[in-house]
């Protein structure tokens, strides 16, 4: 099944944020996280605390979709976002998302707030095309994207350069003085 190459405008984020605040303020966290980091729900929700490293603004994945492990780099949103899910008595195995029954559940909470978000044609992966698209938009290049993504080729991470327009001419201004 080929998932669609949809995206939040921040429009959409904010409304978006405002009703899993209201309506599901305890997975908050999970959702910005998504956002931020682009991780796969596998890695997301498969995540232990030995693998977040806030100190350092980095998670050390080492079983992603590719086989290769990488590490994801974390801005100041998503580290306030862990640091409300972390407690003392966390151990370092001790897995970062706790799920009920023996698979993870989004739908059960997400799936509400995008309807009252009045938000159509979205599902949880496509958090991972927001990451991306946000990226490409804020003039990231396409091996920077497939780096942070951890896109197994170039080819996927090129599905974002329409995005950046506006980078495509600094690029083209950049010649002019040569």
């Amino acid at each position: 099944m080929k998932l669609p190459m949809r995206f939040l405008n921040r429009d959409e984020y904010n409304r978006l944020y405002k009703v899993i605040e209201r309506r599901f303020p305890e997975h908050l966290a999970e959702f910005i996280i998504s956002v931020i980091t682009g991780m796969r729900l596998s890695e997301q929700y498969s995540l232990t605390w030995g693998q977040v490293y806030l100190d350092r603004r980095t998670i050390d994945l080492t079983k992603t979709k590719n086989g290769s492990a990488r590490t994801v780099h974390l801005n100041t949103d998503s580290v306030a976002a862990f640091q409300t899910l972390k407690h003392k008595l966390h151990k370092p195995g001790d897995p970062v998302f706790v799920w009920q029954g023996p698979h993870f559940d989004t739908r059960s909470w997400f799936v509400p707030c995008l309807q009252d978000a009045e938000i159509e044609g979205y599902v949880w992966h496509c958090n991972r095309h927001t990451f991306c698209s946000w990226l490409a938009m804020a003039g990231a290049s396409i091996k920077e994207i497939q780096e942070l993504a951890g896109h197994k080729t170039i080819t996927m991470s090129a599905r974002y350069s329409h995005l950046s327009p506006e980078h495509r001419l600094s690029v083209i201004d950049r010649i002019a003085s040569i």
